[in-house]
């Protein structure tokens, strides 16, 4: 058995170069043979039969995918190649709007949340009506996302009317959305690392002085917990709801409980590792040579 991991052809940085030779070498640990490269070194194509060609596919059994490439993703599936996680379930954690929607009726707690309207016509005025609405119904301070993004990027703590139409106007090209904001949870989150459908490791991160967003990226510190069952319960249904076989989960602390405010089908592990001693690159290599073997 072979298998390949796969990251961005274009690594924005030596973490997501390193998170894919972590991987590949707790593989090759436990006796699987496993190559890294960069989306761009492969190739894939649809031949004038209508048949998904990926020739160079045929000496591997699985590929970790590190990217969110989607459309090279569904084209190694539709080559018989098993990915971790499935092109479907990376494409839908991309969007954070597309998250929250396939979370609907799964019996997970979610932030009060509003999607914008998309907007393809050039040089108009950010909907008024749909703002006052907005405004009515989530209240300040609330937040505003946009779709696509990661450690903090694209999120903002709206505080008035005038911020409000101010950020909708430069928004109004890119798919966005607006949350209620959970004031208990101000500056504090907890990330979950799920593999297998169960969570192995968490902690809480805490965001630098002024700052809202917790992530590391930010600024914001580690500290590893005890995870708490309903805390537990809800990151696992959510990997579940969304089919994946890892992820990071992000939770919001509150007096009712857990909510869920994001999850990461490429979730960094570098942090937690530091911050709670577990090897998360062996515990999901562990995961893929026993779900491998099952095949």
């Amino acid at each position: 058995m072979k298998g390949l991991v796969l990251i961005n052809a274009y690594p924005n940085g030596e973490k997501f170069i390193n998170q894919g030779v972590r991987i590949a070498e707790e593989l090759r640990k436990l006796g699987v043979d496993t190559d890294v490269l960069k989306n761009g070194e492969v190739w894939a194509k649809i031949d004038e039969k209508g048949n998904a060609i990926v020739e160079w596919a045929k000496k591997y059994a699985f590929v970790v995918y590190l990217d969110k490439d989607k459309y090279l993703g569904k084209l190694l599936e539709q080559a018989g190649l098993r990915l971790y996680n499935s092109a479907n379930a990376v494409e839908i954690c991309d969007d954070k709007m597309l998250t929250y929607i396939s979370l609907v009726q799964k019996n997970i707690p979610l932030a009060e949340t509003i999607p914008a309207p998309l907007c393809y016509t050039p040089n108009v005025k950010a909907d008024e009506t749909f703002l006052q609405r907005v405004e009515k119904t989530l209240g300040f301070p609330l937040v505003v996302k946009k779709s696509y993004g990661s450690f903090g990027v694209g999120v903002t703590l709206v505080k008035t009317r005038e911020d409000l139409q101010k950020v909708a106007q430069e928004h109004l090209y890119t798919p966005h959305f607006y949350q209620r904001y959970i004031e208990e949870s101000q500056g504090k989150d907890i990330r979950v690392i799920v593999i297998g459908g169960k969570a192995v490791a968490a902690m809480k991160r805490i965001a630098q002085k002024g700052e809202f967003r917790s992530n590391i990226e930010l600024g914001g510190v580690g500290r590893a917990i005890s995870l708490r069952k309903e805390y537990q319960a809800v990151a696992e249904n959510a990997a579940k709801a969304l089919g994946l076989d890892y992820c990071g989960v992000d939770l919001l602390e509150t007096k009712k409980g857990p909510i869920l405010c994001e999850v990461n089908s490429n979730a960094f592990f570098e942090g937690l590792e530091k911050t709670t001693g577990l090897n998360v690159a062996r515990a999901y290599a562990e995961y893929i040579a026993k779900d491998m073997q099952k095949s």
